[in-house]
């Protein structure tokens, strides 16, 4: 077997493409040189600060957390501190995150830590690093964090396994910290001055969560395509409205990247050819204006990518540390105003593209609208439902996701007794969001499903080669229904295919990338 490469961290070069790899794949991670250098530089100023016989307050060193920065803590209580910092952090509560977001968080704090500005010492990223890449989950609450100073219950917990406390996932058993630990052959470590702080102070669980459902995302607005493109030929659509002379008269990247798509997806189409000159002269909405839709979703996807292309390489921690001036400086580089900002804008383009789709499975499937496909899409009806119930489906995701897109980030509670008096919410708009993305892949599962079902009463008439593609997946995926039977098992398997990226792959196989 080829060797997998590791993704090195410097804390200056990860990318949301390497979030994916180590988090999902599993790719191996590790601390790289130039890390190493700046964690190094680094420390040796937290070390000068917390030796200072002057008796001067450093945050995180010296001093207690939030309302309590103004008690001095004695030199010989560091360890202690930074040790009862994690264990009173970690209270947060609900079901767990996902592992992949957690192992994506792992990741991100290992990262952060490599940039140098945190104090953090060498051998703590390691650990982390060799619990990541050992397969240990650290058990994380998913809810408790009011994205103020980051994430800190969830990272507190996060940290916890680091001292041999918590909870950690090993092979699907959930086990103390130490014992994990000590299956892997590892040994906790001590925390020295400012390193407890250091390892929850920042944004990495809403950063994880954005980082994942980004990729997700963009999977879906191409799927979003592909199933608006499979619709338009079963609904003997008009390819007109998705010309390239029509979206350079408005020129955005998104509705021209997905105009582009469905014209290339249909192209050599034999139903649309057989409809060219039908007296029929406009589609509906959720067909003719489905680039304009998916179009903004894809450029409010690019406004998030941004952000979180500077996230998770930014410096997130309390005080930060800056080498160059030997010093340690309270900032607010914690909040996590950018990214709850950019996670509900997500959960608004995701929402929509399941909105519109909706919209489309309602054609596909109502006989009043569907350009003469038979009820609910069985030829047999009143036996037979047929596809009645998934437009039902589709209605109460879309419903529940239009609740869900309410935007957390407008939020805020004072926490820490006023100190901490404005908090961005993030990581609820985080949790909002992964949700919203499963709703939407299962609603564009149910609008392929369909437009598989649809398609086939065109028969012997072929839809263009990417349309046909998108079918022909379906249908290894969920045969063709002709007697009712339960359609969940089979929109799970659409909904997995395009979180996985099965579906576009097959797709582009043999059309070529989509843009």
């Amino acid at each position: 077997m080829p060797v997998v490469q590791a993704v090195s961290l410097t804390g200056e070069s990860l990318t949301l493409d390497d979030v994916w790899a180590v988090a999902v794949e599993g790719t191996p991670a590790e601390l790289g040189e130039d890390g190493r250098r700046r964690m190094r530089a680094a420390r040796a100023v937290v070390d000068a600060a917390a030796t200072r016989a002057d008796g001067s307050h450093t945050y995180g060193v010296n001093t207690g957390f939030g309302r309590f920065v103004e008690r001095t803590i004695p030199s010989e209580l560091t360890e202690e501190l930074q040790l009862r910092l994690l264990r009173s952090h970690a209270c947060g509560v609900g079901e767990p995150y996902p592992d992949d977001v957690v192992r994506a968080a792992m990741l991100l704090r290992a990262n952060t830590l490599a940039k140098g500005c945190s104090g953090a010492g060498i051998e703590t990223v390691e650990l982390l690093l060799a619990i990541l890449n050992a397969g240990i989950v650290p058990v994380v609450p998913a809810r408790g964090s009011v994205g103020a100073s980051g994430d800190l219950a969830p990272l507190a917990h996060l940290a916890l396994p680091l001292v041999g406390e918590g909870e950690a996932i090993v092979d699907g058993e959930v086990i103390p910290g130490a014992d994990a630990l000590a299956r892997a052959g590892l040994q906790p470590i001590r925390l020295a001055a400012k390193e407890g702080l250091s390892l929850i102070n920042g944004t990495q669980f809403m950063t994880a969560i954005g980082s994942l459902a980004l990729v997700r995302a963009r999977r879906l607005a191409h799927v979003a395509d592909i199933a608006c493109a499979l619709s338009l030929e079963a609904l003997q659509g008009s390819r007109t409205a998705f010309r390239p002379e029509i979206q350079a008269l408005r020129p955005l990247a998104g509705q021209r990247a997905s105009a582009a798509n469905v014209l290339l997806l249909i192209e050599g189409s034999a139903i649309v050819e057989a409809h060219r000159w039908c007296d029929k002269v406009q589609d509906a909405y959720s067909l003719r204006c489905a680039p304009q839709v998916h179009g903004a979703c894809r450029d409010l996807m690019d406004y998030v990518e941004r952000t979180l292309a500077v996230e998770v390489n930014a410096a997130t921690d309390n005080p930060l540390v800056l080498v160059e001036q030997g010093e340690l400086v309270s900032n607010g580089n914690f909040h996590g105003q950018p990214i709850a900002f950019a996670l509900d804008v997500l959960a608004m383009a995701v929402a929509e593209l399941a909105s519109i789709s909706e919209r489309r499975i309602e054609r596909l499937t109502n006989p009043t609208l569907s350009e003469g496909l038979p009820g609910f899409l069985t030829a047999d009806g009143g036996l037979n439902s047929g596809f009645m119930i998934t437009q039902y489906v589709a209605a109460s995701l879309v419903s529940e996701n239009k609740i869900l897109a309410h935007p957390a980030s407008v939020d805020s509670i004072p926490t820490s007794a006023g100190q901490e008096d404005h908090v961005s919410m993030g990581n609820a708009a985080g949790l909002t969001c992964w949700q919203v993305l499963a709703n939407s892949e299962r609603a564009l599962a149910i609008e392929l499903l369909a437009a598989a079902q649809a398609v086939e009463f065109h028969a012997p008439l072929a839809p263009g080669p990417g349309a046909a593609a998108a079918h022909e997946t379906v249908r290894t995926l969920s045969p063709a229904l002709e007697d009712d039977r339960s359609l969940s098992p089979d929109i799970e398997l659409v909904a997995s295919a395009i979180r996985s990226a099965e579906l576009l792959r097959r797709v582009e196989a043999v059309v070529g990338s989509l843009a």
